[in-house]
């Protein structure tokens, strides 16, 4: 049995929508962003850094996104590229380089709503992160004109990883003058795997405006 430990709309919904992708039976367990559930000592246990997700299968618990999806892809399905083959120092290169997008919007995410005081918060440092987001999420769109995803060999786990970079980077940056960008995301939302895991990811409580703008001064 596999077991999600999962927050809705944070980076664990890479993992709930990879495992649907890859039609794997597994069960969710909820837990909040907010309260103080993934400190407890049970859940530090399976995550040490008090995050999600944590995943439990086969007797063991894997608690790094990025290590999580290359390690279902080489022992769940066909959505990596194996060693040896033609894309695969590309595949490696979008896995990766959607942590620098999360990066970016885990600073964001920060600014606007972790700190909930107006005086904690950096109007610079909100429009320094959204200009660096923006500027990983136009490389992604360079890539994708002219293809449907991210390798020319077709959809892959990477474009899971890079596009819930692109879906949460939306709220903090304008998609208008990213055409392939959004085009890309057009494709996502209507694939089967993708609606049957928004079904499965929760009410949402972190991000609960569609747009965050970052103030002038």
């Amino acid at each position: 049995m596999i077991r999600l430990h999962h927050v809705p709309q944070a980076r664990s919904f890479r993992i709930l929508w990879l495992l649907e992708e890859l039609g794997e039976s597994f069960e969710v367990v909820p837990h909040s962003f907010f309260d103080k559930s993934l400190r407890a000592p049970d859940y530090l246990a399976l995550s040490p850094a008090g995050r999600v997700p944590a995943l439990e299968v086969d007797g063991r618990v894997l608690f790094e996104s990025g290590a999580i999806i290359e390690w279902l892809c080489e022992t769940r399905g066909q959505l990596g590229r194996a060693p040896g083959e033609a894309e695969r120092g590309d595949w490696l290169e979008w896995l990766h380089f959607s942590e620098t997008a999360g990066q970016h919007i885990a600073a964001l995410t920060q600014q606007h709503i972790v700190l909930r005081e107006a005086w904690m918060r950096s109007p610079t440092v909100m429009r320094l992160e959204a200009k660096r987001l923006e500027k990983v999420l136009a490389v992604a769109d360079c890539a994708l004109r002219g293809r449907d995803w991210l390798l020319p060999s077709g959809f892959s786990a990477v474009d899971v990883a890079m596009g819930y970079s692109a879906l949460i980077g939306g709220r903090f940056v304008r998609l208008d003058a990213m055409p392939a960008l959004a085009g890309w995301l057009d494709r996502i939302a209507a694939r089967p795997a993708f609606r049957r895991a928004v079904a499965r990811d929760g009410r949402a409580e972190i991000y609960t405006r569609d747009f965050y703008e970052a103030p002038d001064a």
